[in-house]
């Protein structure tokens, strides 16, 4: 009896000193990343957050996929303040254990700019920057630096050529950047909104994760912006225009990285396209195995209840003021033809629908659709028929009001119906070269690397964004300015070195469960070479 009373009692203690241990890592870690993010300017696009400590560091040493998401130079840039500067025994408590936070900027410069930002340990010495500017031979020159009266050093680094600010932003909150501009942006950045860029993750799921990723979605188009050559690029758009954040947890993989969390619909904000899918149910995503093998980026939408959603489509284009226009073009349509078009839709619409840019640039709509054949006369008598199975719509702006934005660049567009598909596209060519791949099955999960892909995709979602790294680069090097193609293009770490991506979204209370999702290219063991090939 008394040996289970001194057991149980050590069970006790135990439990306890684990508990205590647990909620006071949890409490700092918690605190410090809502504090730590309220002092990021609020244009920034995107935060990964991470711990500064070795076990993070060993996970990924050798591994090449955190990296090609920044590139070679600036990983490399990053590496060298890490080892030179913070890793010398007089600043390496300074931040040993802490959260790290780094940013990305759009900016008016060549190259995004990136901000860390972190907060010291409670008992280093900041002094010890003074103190390190007064050894020699440390490869760095360190001169003090001060920012709206706030206290900061600037680092030249000897083996950079090139000059690392970093200030004490608030508190015991430091920020850090190669960018004078943007750590000066950071030092007057005073967070006074009531609605926060970024939301940080629980303290519990966040104590958890190896490493996170948030999103802030309405600063995608300036990062669009400053990467393509036209402001009008049409690769996810409707993403761009989602007024809505992201907190997403990192899942480690050796050839793949996966964030997966949530996105945060921001209510105080006009709604999107994109909204319309919040309130509909996960729906199982088919319409991509007849996606052809050389699409370079897609998105697909799927809806559990097609009426409600178009009902849904009509209130978001009344609330736009598109209403007299629409009832105009409809009604026209009824008197011309004796169709009502928008009736005979909600009949014939099924689950899914997407619009697929291939390499080419030739861009197809694919709409399921319940019955094909009773759906041809509807179509035919809204076209002029070229032949028995193609027409041309005699109307403009169909598609867009018909299902939405993403159908805005089919004007007036050319049909074929294909088993039970509705296939538009802004040429007879573009039809034609969809129909042979239809018939002849040359299909995107025919081709060696997809299915490896595809088990990384949940099978059900609402809106899915694809891309095709090996089939977008031409259209990438037409679109992107020539610096960020050339980034792009020759880096041992980057972009290129990926096979695909894609970004879900699936509805979960009126908001979206997201995925994250970038493959590596299988590597030839043999040869050491990449064995992903193009597209015939």
């Amino acid at each position: 009896m008394k040996k289970l009373i001194l057991f149980t009692l050590i069970l006790v203690a135990a439990t306890g000193y684990i508990t205590i241990k647990y909620f006071k890592s949890l409490k700092s870690s918690g605190m410090h990343a809502g504090n730590i993010m309220r002092t990021i300017p609020d244009n920034a696009v995107a935060v990964f957050e991470f711990s500064n400590d070795k076990g993070f560091y060993d996970i990924f040493t050798g591994n090449t996929l955190l990296g090609s998401l920044i590139g070679e130079q600036k990983l490399s840039e990053l590496d060298t303040v890490r080892k030179t500067l913070f890793a010398t025994h007089l600043l390496q408590r300074l931040f040993d254990g802490s959260n790290i936070f780094i940013s990305l900027h759009s900016s008016n410069q060549p190259e995004t700019e990136l901000l860390l930002t972190a907060a010291a340990a409670k008992d280093a010495d900041i002094g010890a920057f003074d103190a390190l500017a007064k050894q020699k031979k440390t490869g760095m020159l360190i001169t003090p630096l001060t920012i709206d009266e706030k206290k900061g050093y600037t680092v030249f680094f000897a083996q950079l050529k090139k000059r690392f600010y970093i200030i004490n932003t608030d508190e015991n909150i430091y920020s850090a950047s190669f960018s004078k501009e943007l750590l000066t942006r950071a030092a007057l950045y005073k967070n006074d909104k009531e609605t926060e860029a970024f939301v940080p993750l629980p303290d519990q799921q966040n104590s958890n994760s190896l490493a996170n990723l948030y999103i802030n979605y309405s600063q995608l188009s300036s990062l669009f912006d400053q990467l393509f050559k036209t402001k009008n690029h049409d690769l996810f758009k409707s993403l761009r225009l989602l007024p809505a954040s992201a907190a997403l947890n990192l899942n480690y993989k050796a050839d793949a990285i996966m964030f997966n969390g949530y996105t945060n619909i921001q209510t105080d904000k006009p709604a999107s396209y994109l909204n319309l899918f919040t309130t509909q149910s996960p729906v199982l995503n088919n319409l991509k195995e007849i996606f052809p093998s050389t699409v370079a980026y897609s998105m697909d939408m799927a809806v559990s209840n097609p009426v409600k959603f178009l009902s849904d489509l009509a209130v978001f284009h009344d609330k736009a003021g598109l209403k007299p226009e629409k009832d105009t073009l409809f009604a026209r349509i009824k008197a011309e033809t004796g169709i009502a078009l928008r009736t005979e839709l909600n009949r014939a619409l099924g689950n899914e629908f997407a619009v697929v840019t291939t390499r080419y640039r030739e861009r197809i709509a694919l709409i399921a659709v319940k019955d094909g054949s009773k759906l041809r006369p509807v179509m035919a008598n809204i076209s002029t028929m070229v032949n028995d199975e193609t027409g041309e719509f005699n109307y403009n702006k169909l598609p867009y009001f018909l299902l939405g934005d993403a159908f805005n660049s089919f004007k007036r567009p050319y049909f074929r119906i294909i088993d039970n598909y509705l296939v538009l596209a802004n040429s007879i060519k573009e039809l034609d070269s969809y129909s042979d791949s239809y018939l002849n099955r040359k299909f995107l999960n025919k081709t060696g690397q997809y299915n490896r892909f595809d088990n990384l995709m949940g099978e059900r979602s609402n809106v899915t964004f694809f891309i095709n790294f090996k089939n977008a680069q031409p259209i990438l090097k037409n679109d992107l300015k020539d610096d960020f193609f050339n980034a792009y293009k020759s880096n041992k770490l980057s972009l290129e070195n990926f096979y695909a991506a894609s970004y879900q979204l699936t509805a979960t209370d009126n908001n979206f469960y997201t995925n994250f999702c970038m493959l590596q290219n299988m590597i030839d063991t043999t040869g050491g070479s990449k064995t992903s090939k193009s597209p015939q």
